[in-house]
């Protein structure tokens, strides 16, 4: 009785090309498991709105920072500073630094093709090759293969290119960040040195007024009008004009050296115009600050920075899995250079290599431990950040409104004091009060001029650092 074929020739090849199957599915499987955590972005810890004054309204782009400042010279200073000052340099040489450790994170996902060529010539002396006579032997050869490419079955190569990506984006918005604080830099100092032009300017020609008056008092002691009290005090407040006016020029002198050093020394600085003539900028709406944080680059970089430090963790979990590196190449050998791509000269090596973690004193352990660490302080990194990005903004809108307020009140003063020292000036040529009255008001009048001059300075101030804080510039 003939037994039955359950197992034909034909039913036997598809079994043999399902055996070869299964592997590579599992392989395919394998290698598109990750272990890095899914990122969710923390919540930003901060109020809804900056004000209960401000409203909430879509905050419309940004200028740029050629149509925000209009003066000339600032645009020239600030032109001067992003092309020569070298802590920018440095800043973008970092980002190009980070840029090549991502690529060079990113080349370990692909295998290296490198070719090679060998040969050697090897003398055995004769009481070592067995035959009593020396030996000469020569190899010739050459290769095409990959050195210990690793399968990354569970992500770890993936999640270090992943971080080493995130690093480079954070350390491009880092140097964002970075220029925006440079031009704000350059534009407060180059105002700080109009202030003190104004100032010294103020303070001149009240010196001189002063000399004059001290020699009309003079005369008019000599003429017996006026008493030798009247005198000091006029030398008085002539000595401390003249001190106040050595200070101004001494801090005029150093914002000199300072802004010299922000535009990298690159450029003669242009004279200053007066605080005054400095033209009023472009009201800015900070909109919610949902908007705000979106727009700043150091807000988004402490983000990419925390991205990173999630990608680190699913690297430090993968180490504690199995790891497979293939070794391979094909080539030809011959021991005479002539027979080197002759028949029969192939040659190839295939090597496998599973490497399994055993014991390591809790080497992983702790690995993964510090990953997480690491992102605990990332996320307290970045929440920071929100929180000092949303201070900057509300501080910047109650300075502009403050300093407006300020300034309202300031030139309200100043000519109360103009008027009231141009009719003690004429109480006291009518004999009616004395000379102390009028040193009195001239002194008053003189303050007031240079507090007008700081709070007109400051109000500019306080616009460009809304503008920095908005994440203009960018």
């Amino acid at each position: 009785m003939t037994k039955p074929n359950f197992v034909t020739p034909h039913a036997a090849r598809p079994a043999g090309r399902l055996t070869w199957a299964v592997p590579l599915l599992l392989v395919a499987v394998l290698s598109g498991c990750s272990l890095i955590p899914a990122y969710e972005r923390p919540a930003a810890p901060v109020p809804q709105q900056f004000a209960a004054d401000v409203p909430a309204t879509p905050a419309s782009s940004l200028p740029g920072w050629k149509e925000y400042f209009t003066d000339p010279a600032l645009h020239t200073l600030i032109e001067a500073a992003l092309a020569n000052n070298r802590d920018m340099r440095i800043a973008l040489a970092r980002v190009e630094e980070a840029r090549a450790l991502a690529g060079i994170a990113r080349a370990d996902r692909f295998p290296t093709l490198a070719g090679q060529a060998e040969g050697s010539r090897t003398r055995t002396p004769a009481d070592l090759t067995g035959f009593g006579t020396a030996r000469t032997t020569s190899r010739y050869g050459a290769s095409l293969g990959v050195t210990a490419f690793e399968l990354d079955f569970w992500g770890r190569v993936a999640a270090l290119n992943e971080a080493a990506r995130a690093q480079y984006l954070a350390s491009d918005e880092a140097a964002k960040s970075f220029r925006i604080g440079l031009i704000g830099d350059v534009a407060s100092t180059w105002l700080q040195l109009t202030e003190f032009d104004e100032q010294i300017r103020l303070a001149s020609e009240t010196l001189k007024t002063r000399e004059e008056s001290l020699d009309l008092t003079r005369k008019r002691r000599d003429a017996g009008l006026a008493t030798d009290l009247d005198v000091l005090a006029a030398e008085g407040l002539v000595e401390s004009v003249r001190a106040q006016l050595a200070n101004l020029k001494r801090q005029q002198s150093q914002t000199e050296n300072a802004l010299r050093l922000l535009t990298g020394m690159a450029a003669p600085l242009p004279e200053p115009a007066s605080v005054y003539a400095q033209p009023a900028m472009t009201e800015l709406a900070p909109g919610l600050p949902s908007d705000v944080l979106l727009r700043r680059p150091d807000v988004r970089a402490a983000e990419q920075r925390l991205i990173a430090s999630n990608a680190n963790i699913g690297a430090a979990r993968a180490a504690f899995f199995p790891r497979i590196t293939l070794t391979g190449n094909f080539g030809t050998a011959s021991s005479a250079l002539s027979g080197l791509f002759s028949a029969g000269s192939e040659a190839w090596l295939f090597q496998p290599v599973l490497s399994l973690p055993l014991f390591d004193a809790g080497r992983n352990k702790s690995a993964l431990e510090l990953a997480q660490a690491r992102k605990v302080e990332a996320v307290a990194d970045y929440e920071k950040t929100i929180q000092q990005a949303f201070r900057e903004v509300a501080d910047a809108l109650a300075a502009q409104t403050t300093y407006r307020d300020q300034q309202a009140a300031l030139e309200a003063n100043l000519r109360a004091q103009k008027a009231r020292f141009e009719r003690v000036k004429a109480r006291q040529q009518a004999g009616i009060a004395n000379y102390l009255e009028v040193l009195d008001a001239s002194r008053d009048t003189f303050l007031a001029e240079q507090a007008l001059a700081t709070t007109r300075r400051q109000l500019l101030s306080a616009q460009v650092d809304l503008y920095k804080a908005l994440g203009g510039g960018a």
